[in-house]
């Protein structure tokens, strides 16, 4: 055998070696640029995700702005700790081993999401089949034998599903299909909530067997409570989980899940009353999941991991509670004008059913809102609570044919009848039409181009001033008043003193109303496109009606208060108000003293009993002692042609008119302005007179006794009265 010359070798090993130099360069060189890669390229990315593997953020929510009374001291809206019980699913015990089973790999051929099996899993538990036979959708061995391996935690997790459902009054089945589907989505560690706002005695009972559910546990949170009921239900509002659109936008603000004010001082004052939750950055030790925990009043503290060790807070950023309103609201009378429309109106058999109206008193001289009623109303705790038949409750007030939801007073309108009258004869005055001494001759009706329309009196009223016919309400003093001035002046008044436009009031989905001119009939009818040309003709008959609030008028319960605040005040227009930080916003002498004093004298004896027998439609409000100013008004549903030859309680309820009155005190302090409104209570003067003497007897009298002995005084009966029918 040959042998290898010396330099040969040398040169074999020294290619050799450079060979592997390079191949070390070549492998150092990715190595390098591969760490390059991670650290420099994309190293702020992966330190951001290991950072928030280590991480855990948690929102700490802010209490909602609380809502007070009159009195700072009465809290009509706040917030209490409701307890809800939630778990983790990567913290229960044989979670882990079902995440296992069910792995990466799909169970059945072609449901890579695990879909099919869930509604499989979810079917069988509905038919209370057992849980084995999702075998039958094996289309393989190799599926079945994947099948065959997950039954056992899933049997094993079920139980414990059923052991907690038994200890916290929940469907233990529906619990498991949420964890199977929180598993299968790979958000195990996501919170889940199992019941809101759980009892004290079910806290304890999870407490209890806390070693046995690791991951279940409970959670303060505020929530909405409404310490009156239903008392101002209407005025507060209510509130429900802000929509998707709603959330694109209101974010970053508002997050899914959050509420958002629907209605009242709720909606009105969302953006005071909302806070702005925190956070806390948490550290996550192993597979535990840390969550902030808070105490039973909401406070949060910082859990330990399940090796006890604390977790370190990175960073914190508290909560900041909504801003607290405080409203002009009188509670105590509030509960007052609410008890009287919905239980003494029907106790007195002055409406067959319990009464549908509302009621509004305010400080004739700022506009404050003493009380702003409506019934029937709503409890708006039903919207707060979380209970088994909430759903249908809601569902059943927003059907209700009586319109609970509905604040009768703003946000709906109606006939005022003859409480316009103090409108007529306020515009007719200042425009000079009419002066004090002005008269006409009421025979009981009055005839206009070939028709006849009647006054409310058959026998008519004789030869009457204008102030007589405030204090009687004389419909046929008012014929010739409207023929006389036209509806354009009507109108014109009307917006200046506050009639058929917006008060301005703030609270949400107000009503304007509607006074009629020809200008607005003929785009009316233009907007309906209307083929008809009648349509857009002004009639004389449309004056008429108008003159005594029927027809082309409409007007708001509070845009009738706020005209009998402007009489009592001295002819200021006020704008209505709930919250006391506006104050009030007053407008310049509208009405000239002497059209006030000619209007004081006409509703002060439409009140007055000083003569026997009194004779003014309002005297049923009377009070000794107070002067009251009032008017009444009878607006009619239908054409009084339709209910001919029917005695007025055999008219059908509904088609029965509607009874008003305004009325305002000028003697004592606070001067209010009172505004009455009875669906279907027949007669102003004894369907609604006798409320507004209810309503001053207890502010200016019952109610100072409370104040003085902190108890309340039973309200006093009005005895039924005859009374003249207008």
């Amino acid at each position: 055998m040959p042998k290898t010359k010396p330099n040969q070798t040398e040169s074999s090993v020294g290619s050799r070696l450079s060979a592997l130099a390079v191949a070390v360069v070549v492998v150092c060189s990715v190595l390098v640029l591969r760490l390059w890669q991670l650290q420099i390229v994309n190293g702020a990315d992966y330190a951001n995700k290991a950072e928030n593997n280590r991480l855990d953020y948690e929102v700490l929510k802010s209490p909602r702005g609380e809502i007070y009374g009159r009195d700072p001291s009465i809290v009509l809206a706040g917030n209490r700790a409701a307890c809800d019980l939630v778990m983790t699913p990567a913290s229960l015990e044989h979670v882990d081993e079902l995440t296992k089973a069910w792995g990466p790999a799909a169970p059945v051929a072609g449901d890579r999401s695990g879909t099919r099996l869930l509604c499989l899993i979810a079917d069988a538990i509905t038919r209370g089949d057992a849980l084995d036979s999702i075998l039958d959708c094996a289309q393989s061995d190799s599926d079945r034998e994947k099948l065959d391996g997950l039954l056992p935690p899933l049997h094993t997790v079920r139980a414990m599903c059923g052991e907690l459902g038994q200890i916290a009054s929940v469907n233990g089945d529906e619990q498991f299909i949420r964890i199977l589907a929180s598993v299968r989505s790979n958000s195990p560690f996501e919170q889940l909530l199992i019941k809101e706002d759980i009892s004290k005695t079910a806290r304890m009972r999870v407490e209890e067997y806390s070693f046995k559910f690791r991951g279940v546990y409970t959670v303060a949170r505020p929530q909405r409570r409404y310490y009156y009921g239903k008392t101002a239900g209407q005025i507060l509002g209510w509130f429900n989980e802000i929509s998707p659109a709603e959330y694109q936008k209101l974010r970053p603000r508002y997050k899914f899940g959050d509420i958002i004010g629907r209605d009242g001082i709720e909606m009105a004052y969302e953006n005071e009353l909302k806070g702005k939750d925190g956070a806390m950055i948490v550290s996550r030790y192993n597979r535990s999941v840390p969550q902030v925990r808070t105490d039973e009043r909401g406070n949060p503290y910082i859990e330990t991991d399940h090796m006890g060790r604390p977790l370190s807070v990175e960073e914190r950023h508290d909560a900041e509670p909504g801003k607290p309103i405080f409203t002009t609201i009188d509670i105590g009378l509030q509960r007052e004008c609410e008890n009287i429309l919905e239980h003494e109106l029907f106790a007195e058999d002055i409406v067959d059913t319990p009464a549908e109206g509302a009621i509004v008193v305010m400080n004739a001289d700022t506009g404050e809102l003493l009380a702003l009623a409506s019934v029937p109303t709503y409890d708006p705790n039903i919207f707060a609570t979380s209970t088994a038949d909430k759903g249908r409750i809601i569902s059943e007030l927003m059907r209700d044919p009586k319109k609970p939801m509905l604040h009768r007073a703003y946000q709906t309108h109606y006939y005022p009848g003859s409480v316009f009258k103090v409108l007529m004869a306020i515009a007719a005055l200042e425009e000079g039409v009419i002066n004090e001494h002005s008269s006409f001759s009421c025979g009981g009706s009055f005839t206009l181009g070939g028709h006849t329309w009647k006054c409310w009196k058959p026998g008519g009223h004789g030869t009457v001033s204008v102030v007589d016919a405030l204090a009687f309400s004389c419909d046929v003093f008012f014929y010739n008043v409207g023929r006389q001035m036209g509806p354009d002046a009507m109108d014109r008044w009307a917006a200046k003193l506050g009639i058929g436009v917006k008060t301005g009031i703030d609270l949400p989905r107000e009503v304007p109303g509607f006074v009629g001119s020809p200008a607005k009939k003929a785009a009316y009818a233009k907007a309906i496109k209307s083929k008809n040309p009648d349509d857009f003709r002004w009639h004389p008959g449309d004056t008429i009606s108008m003159s005594i609030g029927q027809g082309m008028v409409d007007t708001t319960i509070l845009q009738n208060a706020a005209l009998m605040a402007a009489v009592i005040n001295g002819g200021r227009r006020v704008r209505p108000y709930v919250n006391l930080e506006l104050g009030p916003n007053v407008s310049e002498q509208l009405i000239s003293g002497t059209t006030l004093r000619i209007l004081h004298d006409g509703l002060f004896k439409c009140v007055d009993k000083s003569k026997q027998p009194p004779t003014g439609t309002g005297k049923l409000a009377k009070i000794e002692g107070l002067e009251i100013l009032g008017k009444t008004g009878t607006a009619q549903i239908v054409a009084l042609s339709q209910l001919k030859g029917l005695k007025e309680r055999a008219v059908p309820y509904e088609l029965r008119d509607n009874a008003l009155f305004v009325a305002g005190v000028v003697n004592r302090e606070p001067r209010i302005a009172i505004s009455i409104m009875v669906e279907h209570g027949l007669h102003g003067s004894s369907g609604a007179a006798p409320v507004a003497k209810k309503i001053c007897e207890y502010f200016y009298f019952e109610r100072e006794q409370e104040d003085a002995t902190g108890e309340s005084t039973a309200p006093i009966t009005v005895a039924r009265q005859e009374a003249p029918s207008e």
